[in-house]
């Protein structure tokens, strides 16, 4: 991380010194292709800090820069204002994996933020645009990341997609709702998000990924009993009525489950006895609600409204 201690920005000179600071990278590289091929990550950033250091001799920068450990947002800054984010990758492409959508390790005060990527593969390059301009879609590491494109073109990225600008997005208090909301917009049927806001939902998942069978009896019946209260298609005829819960019981639950149908379907047809009377031939799917009615009412009370208005796709009151 490179810390500046001044603070008036200057655009114009701030440009020169990126400018300069290319040129310099581009002719070094040229000169030393076998050390640059090596200057992957913080070895860049350092490369980085002692060219613009030189480079911001004689300007309004001189003497401004500084570089501290640590995990900071971006990795140099100057005039407290502008900053620069160093990126490499040694494929030969100009794509890698950004910052998060949070940026909770933002440095302060930094208002405009450049991209200098390197692309350290024989021939070594580097490109360098305004952070934003940069950033085509949103992905999922351990967070919500940005994708880095340095040929982006205008008009292509995530902030154009959403219709809210960089500076409007990265000031609001839940950003990642913004982009949940869109990314739901173009889903299709069955499918969903990946990411779990953390401020939206009570539940957790474990980080441990289990399979079906190695799960109790108790356990799969608390499952299937959920199922149904979130999922009502399970017992249409819809060919995908199966989809959802499948995508549910991994992504929510960390549940691997091979054979879905099963856990509904398994044990051909049965015989219900209801009141006075005998049906026979009855699916398995009915016999298991029938068996289970007074668990899946109970578990209905017990699930959050708002996550029922969203599976179940439809306005609910508390009354109801």
């Amino acid at each position: 991380m490179l810390v500046s201690i001044n603070s008036e920005p200057h655009k114009d000179e701030f440009g020169v010194l990126l400018n300069n600071t290319l040129a310099s990278l581009r002719e070094n590289s040229n000169k030393q292709n076998k050390r640059y091929l090596d200057l992957l990550g913080n070895k860049l950033e350092n490369e980085v800090f002692d060219i613009l250091t030189h480079c911001a001799k004689n300007t309004p920068f001189e003497g401004s820069i500084e570089l501290i450990s640590g995990q900071k947002f971006p990795d140099i800054i100057a005039k407290k204002y502008y900053g620069v984010e160093v990126k490499t990758t040694k494929s030969n492409h100009w794509k890698s994996t950004g910052s998060s959508v949070a940026e909770g390790t933002r440095v302060e005060g930094i208002e405009r933020i450049f991209m200098l990527f390197g692309k350290m593969s024989s021939p070594v390059e580097f490109m360098c645009r305004p952070y934003e301009e940069c950033l085509s879609e949103v992905v999922v590491t351990h967070s919500p990341r940005y994708l880095i494109d340095m040929n982006l073109k205008k008009g292509d990225t995530i902030f154009d997609k959403l219709d809210v600008p960089y500076d409007v997005l990265r000031k609001q208090p839940n950003p990642i709702k913004i982009i949940l909301n869109y990314y739901r917009k173009q889903l299709k049927a069955g499918d969903e998000v990946w990411y779990l806001e953390q401020d939206t939902t009570t539940q957790s998942t474990s980080l441990i990924i289990k399979m079906w069978n190695n799960l109790s009896m108790n356990e799969r019946t608390d499952y299937m009993i959920h199922g149904f209260c979130l999922f009502p298609e399970l017992v249409s005829k819809r060919i995908d009525k199966f989809n959802r819960f499948a995508l549910w019981i991994s992504t929510r639950q960390g549940i691997i489950c091979p054979n879905v149908r099963d856990i509904f379907t398994a044990g051909g047809q049965g015989i219900l006895q209801f009141q006075d009377a005998v049906y026979s031939a009855i699916p398995q799917i009915i016999m298991r609600i029938y068996q289970n009615l007074d668990k899946i009412k109970s578990k209905l009370s017990t699930i959050d409204v708002e996550e029922l208005r969203a599976y179940w796709n439809c306005e609910i009151s508390e009354a109801d």
